[in-house]
């Protein structure tokens, strides 16, 4: 008895690399609604330990600066006043900034209530402040808000735990080439976003502090 085996060759191309595909994942991955709460939590958690108030803390936090933006953006993507969640177009993003300061604003007065560490009310308050900013800007020019929140972040970041912090700094180009990939902004666009973000957040906090 003869056993014959053939063998089929196959091909293996290997795939192209998707630019598009990476720089969406990054986008998100780095994201204000998840580098904001991210922030929140090492903030409260680490640098206020202890303190049983903590989680009312993030519970303000969380309510003003995360779930709120969060349920403001997904009602106006499903009535269609924006085209998409990252709201690229320049044009539709005067209403949910000002929102956003109000909410904002909204918070900090309740973060007030509870007596805080003093950096916590600064946050929610500048918050508030940069959203103006933020809002004034885009009445004329498409600043970048993925590069303003996370070097703001960082900023924040900063002022709790020091320089340590700056590591992730690192992360701004990543950023920036994910943005300029995905046609949402331009380099000029997201080096603004990120150097305002980081320098007036580190500025405001430093008086805020040491008023």
């Amino acid at each position: 008895m003869t056993l014959t085996f053939s063998f089929r060759f196959i091909r293996f191309e290997p795939m192209p690399f998707n630019f598009h595909r990476v720089a969406n994942v990054i986008s998100w991955v780095i994201s204000p609604i998840v580098v904001a709460p991210a922030v929140y939590i090492a903030i409260v958690m680490l640098g206020c330990a202890g303190d049983v108030k903590s989680m009312s803390y993030l519970m303000v936090l969380f309510l003003s600066s995360t779930i709120a933006p969060i349920l403001l953006i997904s009602g106006l993507k499903k009535i269609g006043r924006i085209s998409d969640y990252n709201i690229t177009f320049r044009e539709q993003r005067f209403l949910p900034l000002l929102v956003l300061i109000a909410v904002n604003a909204l918070g900090y007065e309740f973060m007030k209530q509870l007596n805080p560490p003093r950096l916590l009310t600064g946050i929610l308050l500048f918050n508030a402040v940069n959203t103006v900013f933020i809002l004034l800007v885009t009445l004329q020019w498409k600043i970048s808000i993925h590069l303003f929140t996370f070097s703001s972040s960082v900023g924040l970041l900063f002022m709790q735990f020091g320089v340590v912090s700056l590591w992730l700094l690192l992360l701004v180009p990543l950023l920036m080439w994910s943005r300029i990939v995905l046609k949402a902004h331009n380099f000029m666009q997201t080096l603004v976003g990120a150097l305002v973000g980081f320098v007036l957040t580190v500025a405001e906090l430093q008086w805020w502090q040491g008023l």
